[in-house]
């Protein structure tokens, strides 16, 4: 449904922003296979709440995923045996384990940054800078609408220096407009 206010032949907004998730999901994924080691999303999700909450319970995990104990813990299970992540004991509470990534998990986020933000960044370079500056203009309007309808749990991981899901910054153009 159009917004209030919109000319009926503009294009729904949610149907836009649809379209264009459905896009960046393909992007995201464009040159994951070739990273490694290979992970599922479930284990991508799993290691990026890791990092946004170092220390974090297998409970508090399975909050964040929506999932079942069990599941978390078997999810758990491969990580580790991939060397991704680590779980010991909390130090004052026995029963609890906590949950870190290792520096091959930290390694494996980091590349799989550098390949989302080569893709993006290749979209950006053939745009018009004025759109790119709607575009980061507007992405930064809809994030901070959504941020303040997400519970604790389903925000994104804080700032770790590469943004998880912002926008890439505008790229350099080149001289032939390319």
């Amino acid at each position: 449904m159009p917004r209030p206010g919109r000319s009926g032949e503009q294009e729904d907004p949610a149907a836009v922003l649809a379209a264009a998730a459905d896009l960046l999901a393909v992007l995201h994924a464009r040159g994951q296979d070739g990273a490694a080691p290979a992970v599922s999303p479930a284990q991508l999700r799993a290691l990026l709440a890791v990092e946004g909450a170092e220390g974090i319970n297998l409970r508090a995990l399975g909050e964040v995923l929506g999932s079942r104990p069990p599941s978390v813990t078997r999810l758990c299970d491969r990580l580790e045996a991939m060397g991704l992540l680590t779980r010991s004991p909390h130090p004052l509470r026995r029963r609890e384990v906590e949950l870190r990534l290792t520096p091959g998990g930290r390694a494996l986020l980091d590349e799989r940054r550098v390949i989302r933000l080569r893709e993006l960044s290749a979209v950006l370079g053939r745009m018009a800078p004025e759109a790119v500056d709607a575009l980061v203009a507007g992405l930064t309007a809809f994030r901070e609408a959504a941020a303040a309808s997400l519970s604790p749990a389903d925000a994104p991981p804080a700032d770790t220096g590469a943004p998880a899901e912002a926008p890439a910054p505008a790229p350099a153009r080149l001289a032939d407009g390319a």
